[in-house]
C-alpha cells in the first residue's frame, strides 16, 4: 500500500510540475529577457542583436535586453547561453563561428553547436570584405596576393578572436594565397578595425558592416567583397571572384538560438516574433543598408536554421582544419 501510495504522489506531483511548466510556456513571455551577443559593442554581431532584441520587445510585449559577453573568439557568451535556463529568457544572437565552426578551433568546447541549443531562425548573411590600412600599397586584390607573399614576416592580421568570422574569413584568404601572417586578436570587429585605423595592423576580413563607414570616409581601403556578386553599398569594389581568387568567399550566417529543451510553445512563439519583424520594412532596410542579405521566408524557422548549421560544418571544417594545420 505504501508503495503505492508513494506511486501516486510521485506521478501527481509530476503531472502538477508539467502542468505549471506548460502554462509558463503558454503564458511566455511574464518578464525581460536578455539576447547575448558574445562580442564586444560596436561590430556586426552586436548591431544585428540589437535589431532582434528590439523585434522582440516589440513583438512578444517584454522588454529584451542586448547583454555583451566578450572572449574567445565568442565562445564565452555562447558557452553562458548553453547552460542558461531552457525557458527563453536568455537567447544567443549567434553566428557561422560561435555556433557552427567554433569546434574546428577550440577541441576542448565547453558546449556542442547542433545538440545544445534550439535554432529559433536565421537573421542574415553578411559578405565578407578584406579592408587593409589606408597607407598598405596595395589598392587590387592581385596587388594584395603579391604583397602578402613578399612581405609574410611582417604582415598583421586583425581578427575578433579565435573562431570569429573575421578570423574564419581571413583563415580562408590566408589559405588560398598561402601566407601565415601574425594574427593579432581583439575582442571584437570594432575594436580591430580601431587598430587597424590606427595602424597597428594591416588587415582585416569582416562583414561589410564593420568597415564600412572607414572605406567611405576614405580612412581604409576595400580591396575585395568574399562572394559572387558586388554589395550595391560598394558597387566599385569587385568581388574576390571577379579578381581571380573564387576560394575567398565568405557570407556568415546571424541567427538566434536558445538553450536546449526550451518549450515548443516558447520556441513557437519566439520563432513567430522573429518572422514578424524580419517582414518589416523598416527591419529590412536597416539590415539590408548593413550590408546584410535578409532571410527569405523559405530559409526561416527552426529546421532550415538546423540544415544550414549542419551545411555549414559539413562544408566548412575539413578546410578550416587543413589551414590550421599548416
Amino acid at each position: 500500500m505504501k508503495r503505492i501510495m508513494l506511486s501516486l504522489v510521485l506521478t501527481f506531483g509530476f503531472l502538477a510540475l508539467t502542468g505549471i511548466g506548460g502554462t509558463q510556456a503558454q503564458n511566455y513571455p511574464t518578464r525581460a529577457g536578455t539576447v547575448i551577443v558574445p562580442f564586444a559593442a560596436g561590430g556586426p554581431a552586436d548591431i544585428t542583436g540589437r535589431i532582434v532584441a528590439d523585434i522582440f520587445s516589440r513583438h512578444l510585449g517584454q522588454q529584451f535586453v542586448v547583454e555583451n559577453v566578450a572572449g574567445a573568439g565568442g565562445t564565452t557568451g555562447t558557452t553562458r547561453a548553453a547552460r542558461a535556463s531552457a525557458d527563453g529568457y536568455t537567447l544567443i544572437s549567434g553566428h557561422l563561428g560561435t555556433n557552427a565552426l567554433a569546434g574546428v578551433f577550440y577541441p576542448n568546447l565547453a558546449y556542442d553547436a547542433e545538440k545544445d541549443f534550439e535554432p529559433i531562425g536565421l537573421i542574415a548573411e553578411q559578405p565578407e570584405l578584406l579592408a587593409v590600412r589606408k597607407d598598405l600599397p596595395p589598392n587590387t586584390l592581385k596587388e594584395f596576393v603579391a604583397y602578402a607573399k613578399a612581405n609574410e614576416s611582417k604582415l598583421n592580421m586583425a581578427h575578433a578572436g579565435v573562431g570569429s568570422v573575421s578570423y574564419i574569413g581571413c583563415l580562408l584568404l590566408n589559405s588560398a594565397i598561402g601566407i601565415k601572417p601574425t594574427l593579432v586578436p581583439f575582442s571584437g570587429t570594432a575594436p580591430a578595425v580601431n587598430a587597424m585605423l590606427g595602424g597597428q595592423v594591416d588587415y582585416v576580413c569582416d562583414p561589410i558592416l564593420g568597415p564600412l563607414p572607414h572605406v567611405r570616409a576614405g580612412s581604409i581601403k576595400a580591396l575585395a567583397i568574399a562572394a559572387k556578386k558586388r554589395s550595391p553599398l560598394l558597387p566599385d569594389v569587385p568581388t574576390s571572384a571577379e579578381q581571380g581568387l573564387p576560394q575567398f568567399e565568405c557570407a556568415p550566417f546571424y541567427a538566434i538560438f536558445a538553450p536546449k529543451g526550451t518549450p515548443k510553445p516558447v520556441v513557437d512563439k519566439l520563432v513567430e516574433a522573429l518572422n514578424k519583424g524580419l517582414d518589416e520594412p523598416a527591419v529590412r532596410a536597416r539590415l539590408e543598408s548593413l550590408g546584410a542579405t535578409v532571410a527569405e521566408p523559405g530559409r526561416r524557422g527552426p529546421k532550415a536554421l538546423a540544415e544550414l548549421v549542419h551545411g555549414e560544418i559539413a562544408r566548412l571544417t575539413p578546410i578550416l582544419k587543413a589551414a590550421v594545420a599548416k
